[in-house]
């Protein structure tokens, strides 16, 4: 193995005790901890249903653009590079406003057997 002169970096994205709409993370539920990774691929020009998350998760936005609104209005911006808290418990929608496919990893500190999304029925 050949050695390489350069030093490994470490980049701290994130780091919250709150979501991005300054609400505080709620506790941890009991029981087995399950962590769920998933690569969401959002095409342009796509609007994704109200849903809510019922576990404390993260992302972050590989390609594209992506903003998220959360039902009181609040809106966050995001571009590529861009790491994101998401609420909890709490409606809210992504929607894909640019000319590419949006691309973000989002991982999900959750309980087994506790749904990680919920989308909101239309009545």
């Amino acid at each position: 193995m050949s050695k390489n002169n350069q030093e490994t970096q470490v980049e701290q994205l994130a780091k919250s005790q709150s979501s991005w709409t300054g609400d505080k993370l709620p506790h941890y539920e009991q029981g087995q901890p399950e962590v769920t990774i998933l690569k969401i691929t959002i095409p342009a020009g796509t609007k994704l249903p109200l849903h809510k998350h019922s576990v404390i998760n993260a992302g972050v936005l590989l390609k594209g653009k992506l903003t998220v609104v959360s039902d009181e209005g609040k809106t966050l911006h995001m571009k590529a590079g861009d790491p994101i808290v998401e609420l909890v418990n709490k409606w809210h929608y992504g929607i894909n406003e640019g000319k590419e496919p949006a691309e973000i990893i989002v991982f999900y500190a959750g309980v087994e057997g506790v749904p990680i999304t919920t989308k909101k029925s239309k009545n």
